[in-house]
């Protein structure tokens, strides 16, 4: 017998993460600060080992080299990930800080309204902007088949 799936609620800890971003970004007073400071996270992220950076776990969709691995860790999805361009690397982080470590169904019931809230999608070129779609779309992608992995017969 398998057990019904969860109800989607929004998960505190992702709309408090998305908070936070919103709260630092409206420290700066233009979008130059504002991309530098992306660009000091994505300096910070930590590079992957290379055994990771692997076509397999290539993001399709980005005009830069990203790769991203997943790791279920007692229900709750950890990612790693890296590019190969400074300020994507930043997005990379911003959306780490917000769905890693989170549970499945959390993710999937909680968007990154953030990315509106501080229009970093009308900051961003087309191709970065299609960039984060792509990467949004494989960190709710993963959180969608662990969640159905979790409740197969």
């Amino acid at each position: 017998m398998s057990s019904s799936p969860p109800q989607l609620t929004p998960s505190r800890e992702i709309l408090e993460a998305q908070a936070e971003i919103v709260d630092v970004f409206s420290m700066f007073d233009d979008w130059t600060d504002r991309y530098q400071y992306i660009i000091d996270l994505g300096r910070k992220l930590p590079d992957l080992a290379p055994a990771d950076k692997v076509e397999s776990n290539r993001l399709k969709g980005c005009q830069s080299q990203v790769w991203m691995v997943i790791e279920n860790r007692d229900g709750r999805l950890h990612y790693d990930a890296i590019s190969d361009s400074a300020i994507v690397s930043g997005l990379i982080a911003l959306m780490l800080k917000v769905y890693s470590d989170r549970r499945p169904a959390e993710i999937i019931a909680t968007p990154p309204e953030f990315v509106k809230q501080i229009e970093l999608d009308e900051h961003l070129s087309p191709t970065r902007s299609n960039g984060l779609s792509a990467m949004v779309r494989q960190i709710r992608q993963f959180a969608v088949e662990a969640l159905a992995a979790e409740h197969a017969p």
